[in-house]
This record gives structure tokens, C-alpha cells and sequence, in this order.
């Protein structure tokens, strides 16, 4: 991969003599940005007839669920076989046509210092990647949006303009973030070694521990683990705050009677609506 080599600078904790041919890979849910992205696509598919309150219900507390309690195979393929059926049969232009909507979400909970984190690669030259389990569309159309170079998501088949309901590429989760940027590697003559990747969770290190320099971002304890036992760096902000949230995330979700057990049984009819209504609508 050719990079235009600049005059050696400072940015941050980024050395432009460093890795010229490597690149950085930023995992997106609280990493690059605050929450879950799935949420704010959830939100405007509902808003756009493409599915229920009862569908919305379940499917954002099945991403929490997952989210929380860490990921198993089983796990993996069932939340895997959940997304490709959830699309299957629309077209592909609809699922664009909700890109305004989402980005509305998304955009506001992007955090400004992975974002300068990131143009200090870009000015060092290295290429920056977004790498998600959320869609390959969402990932390219954020990477656009943010000026970067690439994004890297699951891919959906398509067939006639419509969604199969099939996976064209692999779930890009746990390892299958792994074998998706060794892909993209091999085709754009990237250096791993020499290469950065960011994440907040454990379920990313065969990612972390494909490049040469993983830094954890306002890790989980598992991650944190890990990160200090190999010296890994590590960048803290906001931490407090994200905690905040996503607990009262996890009450408005299981208040909204998604799988939410104990506490949805405990709220009465009009409590559950009105907290449903407050999730959509935010």
C-alpha cells in the first residue's frame, strides 16, 4: 500500500516515524462512539413500518442480553441467524433510505477523543477503519460521514436488489473481526504488525491481538485484565457516565417488556407503555 510519507510531527501519542504501512481499526459500539448503534437502527426501522413494538422490544433486549452477558458459539450464531432473518426479503434501498434517521442517533454519541485519536493516524498515514458486527452498509456509511477510510461490517447477500437472509462474508464478531481485517489487510498490502486496533471489550481481543499495538478504550474488566498484564495502553475518559447509561439503558429495555423478566412483570400495563414510548421516541 502506497502512503504519502509527511514530515515527522507529535499527534498526541502518535509518532508519524512510526508503522507508515500500518493501519488502525476502531471497534464502533462504545468505543468509537457512546451505546450501541444497533438501538438508533432499531429505532428508525420502527419508525419506518419496517417492524413492530413488540419486535423492537425484543430485539433490543436480545442486543443488551448479548452485550452484557458476553458472547458463546451457541450465542454467537443465534444473535447471527437473528440479524440475517430480521432483513431478509427487504430491499436494499429501504434499509439505505433509513441512513438520515440513523445517523440522527448515531452521530451525537460519537466520542471527540477517538475521534482525534483516529485523524492522528490518518495524518501519520495510516488508513482508519471502522470494524463492527453491525452492517457492512452502516460501516461504510459511517466511515464516510467521519472521513475515514473504510468501514468493515457484516455482509448480507443480495439478490435482485433484496436481502437473502444469507451471510456474504464473516460475522464480523470475536474472531470474525479478526479474520475480516486480515482479509482486508491482504488485500490493501496492510502491515498488522505495525497496525493499531481499539476496543472497549473482551470479546475483541483476537482482534486487539491481530496488530501490532491493541489499545483498550475505557475497557471492561476482562479487557482491563488483560490489557495490564500485557502493558498494553489504555485510554480512559467518560467512564462514569457510560456506566450510568447503560444501566438505566438496561432498566428502560426490560421495562419495555422485551425479555425484561421480574421487572417488566412488576410494572403495571400503562408503566410498560409509557416506558416503551419513551424508548422509541428519545
Amino acid at each position: 500500500m502506497r502512503v504519502q510519507i509527511r514530515a515527522p510531527e507529535r499527534h498526541g501519542a502518535l509518532n508519524t516515524l512510526e508503522a507508515m504501512r500500518g493501519a488502525a481499526f476502531f471497534d464502533l459500539d462504545k468505543t468509537l462512539i457512546e451505546g450501541s448503534s444497533a438501538i438508533h437502527f432499531g429505532r428508525a426501522a420502527y419508525r419506518a413500518g419496517m417492524m413492530s413494538r413488540r419486535q423492537l422490544a425484543r430485539d433490543l433486549w436480545a442486543n443488551l442480553r448479548f452485550r452484557m452477558s458476553g458472547s458463546t458459539d451457541e450465542g454467537t450464531e443465534e444473535l447471527k441467524a437473528r440479524v440475517l432473518e430480521s432483513i431478509a426479503g427487504l430491499r436494499v434501498v429501504d434499509l439505505a433510505r433509513l441512513s438520515p434517521d440513523v445517523l440522527a442517533g448515531v452521530l451525537p454519541r460519537v466520542y471527540p477523543q477517538m475521534l482525534a485519536e483516529a485523524y492522528g493516524h490518518q495524518d501519520a498515514g495510516r488508513p482508519v477503519y471502522i470494524v463492527t458486527a453491525a452492517s457492512q452498509e452502516l460501516a461504510e456509511m459511517l466511515a464516510h460521514v467521519l472521513g475515514f477510510d473504510g468501514g468493515i461490517g457484516f455482509r448480507s447477500e443480495v439478490r435482485d436488489g433484496r436481502y437473502t437472509g444469507r451471510s456474504a462474508g464473516p460475522f464480523t464478531y470475536r474472531s470474525g473481526k479478526a479474520e475480516a481485517i486480515r482479509q482486508i489487510a491482504e488485500r490493501d498490502g496492510i502491515d498488522l504488525p505495525e497496525s493499531y486496533a481499539y476496543s472497549d471489550s473482551e470479546s475483541d481481543l483476537p482482534m486487539l491481538q491481530a496488530v501490532g499495538h491493541p489499545v483498550a478504550v475505557n475497557p471492561d474488566d476482562e479487557l482491563r485484565d488483560v490489557a495490564r498484564r500485557e502493558g498494553w495502553r489504555v485510554i480512559h475518559f467518560d467512564r462514569l457516565r457510560r456506566r450510568l447509561r447503560i444501566a438505566a439503558a438496561a432498566g428502560a429495555f426490560a421495562a419495555a417488556g422485551g425479555g425484561g423478566g421480574y421487572v417488566a412483570a412488576r410494572l403495571r400495563p400503562g408503566q410498560r407503555r409509557s416506558s416503551l414510548r419513551r424508548l422509541l421516541v428519545r
